[in-house]
């Protein structure tokens, strides 16, 4: 269904959603799609501190030190919706704007959409069931000991039971998204949050099942979010179907859409292993160095959700327009978002550094902990403007379904950052640790765009045929 011709349709509506992924001005479209991003993202992490401070109320470090210790976890679980959903969402929207001149595209989208919510939900149950008979092994690997054991074995056995249903969640999180449908996906995490907040009061305070409400508190919160996807796409998406008779193994749709998925789950394994690498390597300082990590890290987190939101919130847009073959569409929505990235991640850092001694004074009086934390800052806030500008091109190389040059991208950061930690540990102490994260996002980017120019060939092949399938046999030449 073409929309192009429609100047101004309804907010809310479909044909909008459809409109801003199609013809709308760029900007509008930017600020329609990264801007409910960014805030849902920020909503989580209130909600994060928020969950903290419920299981804290407690007075029982153990709890609370499961909880952190198990977070890992989530991450994984986050990683399955992700390895169906960012690439499922990807080829919707491709598929999407491929039907504006060849309507056949769109019948795939069915067959699609099927496999990425099934194979999300077969893919978690596996690994939730697996894990569960591997409990005892893997709250070990976590690091719990002593008083932390039971706990983490309690979130984690339940946090497993729902691993089918956190992974459906992110994957049609994804899927509304690629529909170009940005404000009902925050609208959904909002009312998620806010579920989830709800659910831990009852459970924790209420019932006091401890990390175990919390962990059920979560999973049913994400079933929340499932049936809200659900029915939004039954009732809004003129294509999607969830449906399991649409499922398919088909190599045209599984191909594409565990390729450039398969770089997510990449990622989040990394993002595990490395946080786990960085929080024991920067114990080992004290508590003052760990303080002002921690510290530096939550005070760049907020102009980083901003940048997340346009880097991960563009992404319908540029595969809607590689799939309708529009290069002059494709090549202003880089521009913009790039310029909307670098301007933000100036500004942003440029404020957050002029008054970083009142902001750190907010969480903490130590002066040897705010000396420490100027530098943790100003290292941080230099790997998220260069994390910022590599997320922008890992999503560009997603949106035109290229599977190699992306998971190298998702991949790169983890190679890199551990050796780069272990070996800045071992010759410059935590000066070495500080630095590692900011000298490997620099790295990362300039691979990126290594990877960028070598593409744009391929690209460019791609936006000439104006079509997934035709797309997809270029890039394989």
């Amino acid at each position: 269904m073409s929309t192009t011709t429609i100047e101004t349709p309804p907010a809310g509506s479909v044909e909008r959603n459809r409109w801003l992924l199609s013809s709308a001005p760029i900007l509008k479209s930017l600020i329609h799609l990264c801007i409910p991003m960014a805030a849902a993202m920020i909503v989580g992490a209130v909600y994060n501190v928020i969950n903290a401070g419920v299981i804290g109320s407690l007075n029982t470090t153990a709890l609370l030190a499961a909880v952190t210790l198990c977070s890992p976890i989530l991450g994984l679980v986050m990683g399955i919706g992700n390895l169906f959903g960012v690439g499922g969402g990807a080829l919707i929207s491709r598929l999407l704007g491929a039907a504006e001149h060849d309507p056949t595209s769109a019948s795939e989208i069915k067959r699609v959409s099927s496999f990425s919510f099934w194979g999300a939900i077969f893919t978690g149950a596996i690994v939730g069931a697996a894990g569960l008979l591997a409990l005892d092994p893997i709250v070990s690997v976590l690091g719990a000991r002593g008083e932390v054991i039971a706990p983490a074995h309690a979130f984690v056995g339940v946090l497993l039971a729902f691993v089918p249903v956190i992974a459906a969640a992110g994957c049609l999180e994804q899927m509304v998204r690629a529909e170009g449908a940005a404000r009902q996906v925050m609208n959904g995490l909002i009312c998620s949050t806010v579920t989830n907040l709800l659910f831990d009061v009852l459970f924790i305070l209420g019932l006091h099942w401890g990390v175990a409400g919390a962990a059920l508190a979560t999973g049913l919160a994400n079933l929340v979010l499932v049936l809200y996807f659900a029915r939004w796409l039954a009732k809004n998406s003129e294509h999607a179907n969830l449906s399991i008779r649409w499922f398919t193994l088909a190599k045209s749709v599984t191909k594409p859409v565990l390729g450039v998925g398969v770089g997510t789950l990449v990622q989040s394994a990394f993002l595990i292993v490395t946080s786990l690498i960085l929080n024991n390597l920067a114990a080992n300082y004290g508590e003052g160095p760990l303080a002002a990590m921690g510290v530096a890290v939550r005070i760049a987190q907020v102009p980083e959700f901003f940048l997340m939101g346009i880097t991960l919130g563009i992404l319908p847009l540029l595969a809607y327009s590689y799939g309708k073959g529009d290069k002059i569409r494709l090549q202003n929505a880089l521009g913009t978002s790039a310029t909307a990235v670098g301007g933000i991640a100036l500004v942003c850092s440029a404020v957050v550094f002029i008054f970083r001694d009142q902001i750190f004074q907010s969480f903490v009086a130590d002066p040897s902990v705010l000396s420490i934390g100027v530098i943790v800052l100003v290292a941080q806030l230099t790997a998220m403007i260069a994390n910022a500008f590599t997320g922008l091109i890992t999503s560009l190389f997603q949106a035109t379904g290229r599977a190699v040059p992306a998971t190298i991208m998702s991949a790169a950061q983890g190679i890199l950052f551990i050796p780069a930690v272990l070996l800045g540990n071992l010759w410059f102490g935590f000066a070495g640790i500080i630095w590692a994260l900011t000298a490997t996002e620099v790295s990362v980017l300039l691979i990126g765009l290594v990877l960028w120019v070598i593409s744009r060939g391929a690209i460019n092949r791609g936006l000439a045929e104006g079509s997934p399938e035709r797309a997809e046999a270029a890039l394989d030449q």
